[in-house]
């Protein structure tokens, strides 16, 4: 589109980023005298939960080679929404120096859009489902804020918050009342995140020449130079800046990075 092709693989890090947050959640079982006769370490998957439920009604048993493990947790982007409250300024970039290369980046501001994502928590039993939920609630209040290295090549990290819109209990069974219940507690989140355009990569200018003129009659075409300007980085050979054109290394060797001085060089009646 435009002429320009990239990918920054933005969503796909929103989508791991999230998923990250609650993949590490386990949950205890315990009998009539309070001891733990289980740990369960609670998965995580992308996808809605009709996907999960569909394979427990074709499936009750879990007898076949690819089994359900219950309690699980699921999550989908369900819309993306422009975010016109958080818009930068268009034109506005952001620049980055590469010392490695001697390069210089730019890339405009990022458009913000909000991802609306929901979480459905799926338990056998509500014990299960309270205690997958408990570990999740208290952390938002009503929002998580995370740093992200979005644009690596920029060395751009954003802090995106992800806030917790509303949160809904549900008790879903299986055909009819006499089959097995499923626990479902759905978290509805924002996560306010950003979409970058394409880097681009202009040459480094090294030199800067500027030739003036003053007319010689009212005619202004009729013009005579005046004055010719030069403007250069200065580097000697130790590393330090220097404004003395015989003092300085040649242009090829002087980075963008450097620690350079500004030679300035007038010439007259050239």
């Amino acid at each position: 589109m435009l002429g320009s092709k990239f990918y920054h693989s933005s969503i796909r890090k929103y989508v791991i980023l999230f998923g990250t947050l609650f993949n590490d959640i386990s949950i205890d079982r315990i009998d009539a005298s309070n001891n733990v006769v289980q740990t369960i370490s609670v998965p995580i998957s992308y996808g809605p939960k009709e996907r999960y439920l569909a394979r427990a009604v074709q499936n009750p048993d879990l007898l076949r080679s690819v089994s359900m493990v219950f309690p699980r947790i699921s999550f989908e982007i369900n819309t993306i929404r422009y975010a016109s409250e958080r818009k930068l300024n268009s034109i506005n970039r952001n620049v980055y120096s590469n010392a490695n290369t001697a390069t210089l980046s730019s890339q405009f501001n990022p458009v913000p859009y909000d991802f609306d994502i929901t979480l459905s928590v799926i338990a056998r039993n509500a014990d299960d489902a309270t205690r997958i939920v408990e570990q999740i609630l208290p952390y938002f209040t009503p929002e998580w804020t995370i740093a992200v290295k979005l644009i690596p090549d920029m060395n751009i990290e954003m802090d995106i918050p992800i806030v917790l819109k509303s949160v809904s209990l549900e008790d879903s069974y299986v055909n009819n009342f006499e089959a097995k219940e499923f626990i479902i507690w759905t978290l509805n989140f924002t996560l306010k995140g950003y979409l970058y355009g394409p880097i681009t990569k202009p040459k480094i200018i090294k030199q800067v020449n500027a030739n003036l003129y003053t007319p010689v009659d009212v005619n202004i075409n009729s013009t005579s130079n005046a004055e010719y300007i030069s403007v250069k980085p200065g580097l000697d050979v130790n590393g330090n800046s220097t404004t003395i054109a015989a003092n300085s290394i040649p242009l090829s060797q002087i980075s963008a990075n450097s620690d350079y001085g500004f030679i300035t060089e007038f010439f007259s009646n050239y």
